[in-house]
């Protein structure tokens, strides 16, 4: 139970963050990419955990699908950063992110076996939830770069499933 409250907590806390930090400043095309490209690289961190920690098939095979899955997206973003000139660019979204899984992982790093297993899983899914809210409502729409925007949405609809997949091995392990 205090589990859920922390990740609930944490997941919240951070939306507020991501969403308060950007609110009163529309993030310009380089600040975008490094959010992006840093909520990729911090889920991988997370899978990776995963793979090394969970003993549940289900799990690991979930992490393993965010891992080629966010890869993929990332190699995609420093492509599209290079062929476009453009650096992405430390924030406070993405500074605020980075912290926020870190304690996450030294939290996740205490737990084993099931507890670990229901813990990662509920996190993936306020985290997916939390990321595809900020595409669809702040990152996509500020956006002013047409294949950025295209990047965005392509991500987005996979982070979507990601999300469902989430969702549906929490089910399995309830």
């Amino acid at each position: 139970m205090t589990m859920k409250l922390t990740t609930a907590a944490a997941a919240i806390a951070l939306l507020f963050a991501t969403n308060g930090a950007l609110a009163a400043d529309k993030p310009t095309d380089p600040q975008i990419a490094h959010i992006a490209y840093t909520a990729g690289v911090l889920d991988i961190e997370a899978a990776k955990q995963a793979i090394a920690t969970s003993k549940n098939k289900a799990v690991v095979e979930f992490a393993e699908t965010m891992v080629r899955d966010h890869e993929a997206v990332n190699k995609q973003a420093l492509e599209l950063v290079k062929k476009l000139n453009v650096t992405p660019e430390d924030n406070d979204t993405s500074k605020a992110l980075t912290q926020a899984a870190e304690a996450k992982r030294q939290e996740l790093a205490k737990l084993s076996g099931a507890a670990f297993d229901k813990a990662y899983v509920e996190q993936e899914v306020a985290y997916h939830k939390q990321v595809n809210g900020a595409l669809e409502t702040l990152l996509i729409p500020s956006a002013e770069n047409s294949e950025l925007k295209s990047l965005l949405e392509t991500g987005l609809k996979l982070f979507q499933g990601h999300q469902q997949h989430a969702e549906h091995v929490a089910m399995e392990l309830k």
